[in-house]
């Protein structure tokens, strides 16, 4: 497993990430990474899109036919707003009516952890898109570790802001964890990386526990197909 996670990670275009728009001041930066793993012109499904950030840059840096689910009426009409094809849905019970590779790319950005259901809702992800890009704050931190060893407290970071009684986190997952999810559902990971505190990418190359250990969240594109792990 550790060596398929490394490899994984060697792919990121992160060359073609870091190109784009840090003059326009108000792109996340895991959007970003995000934005360099999508193809020009594809049919891409942001689930649990927010207000619309994600999908509002990759519609005008790479020309997506871009659409979105939301759970919030808030981020519906933020989305409508900037004048993006959203609809109000739950992950957890709205994606088996989509059909079979009804688009290029699946993108489920900081949400699968707060999904009843992770196992379908990813195998639904991989069967509706022909890729998947998901993103998710990595539990296995040295950070959240040291909260609860230490001070026997639920964590509070700069990707984890809620107190436990506010997160709408449920299912909290380490990257390791969703490696053995992915192997599992038959999963193949084609790029993967961690980005730290600051949602940077971490370039270097180390093995899967150092990830683990140091990386505040994890970036992963997947597609259907026998695990690598």
């Amino acid at each position: 497993m550790s060596e398929s996670f490394t490899d994984a990670a060697s792919g990121v275009p992160w060359e073609a990430a870091e190109a784009l728009p840090r003059g326009e001041g108000t792109a996340r930066v895991d959007h970003i990474v995000v934005l360099g793993l999508v193809p020009p012109g594809a049919r891409v499904l942001d689930i649990g899109c927010g207000d619309g950030s994600l999908l509002a840059l990759l519609r005008d840096r790479r020309g997506v036919d871009g659409r979105g689910i939301e759970l919030s009426r808030e981020g519906v009409n933020a989305c409508l707003a900037r004048g993006l094809p959203v609809i109000q849905g739950d992950a957890d019970t709205d994606l088996a009516n989509y059909p079979d590779d009804a688009f290029d790319v699946v993108v489920l950005s900081q949400t699968i952890q707060a999904t009843r259901n992770p196992r379908i809702v990813l195998e639904h992800l991989l069967r509706i898109g022909r890729q998947v890009i998901i993103s998710f704050p990595n539990f296995g931190h040295w950070r959240v570790r040291a909260e609860l060893a230490f001070r026997g407290r639920m964590p509070v970071t700069e990707i984890m802001p809620e107190t436990w009684y506010e997160t709408p986190n449920i299912h909290h997952c380490t990257i390791r964890d969703f490696v053995g999810l992915c192997r599992d559902v038959g999963a193949r990971i084609e790029k993967a990386t961690a980005l730290d505190v600051r949602g940077r990418p971490m370039r270097f190359s180390m093995p899967w526990w150092f990830w683990n250990l140091i990386g505040a969240q994890g970036v992963f594109l997947l597609r259907r197909g026998a695990g690598r792990g």
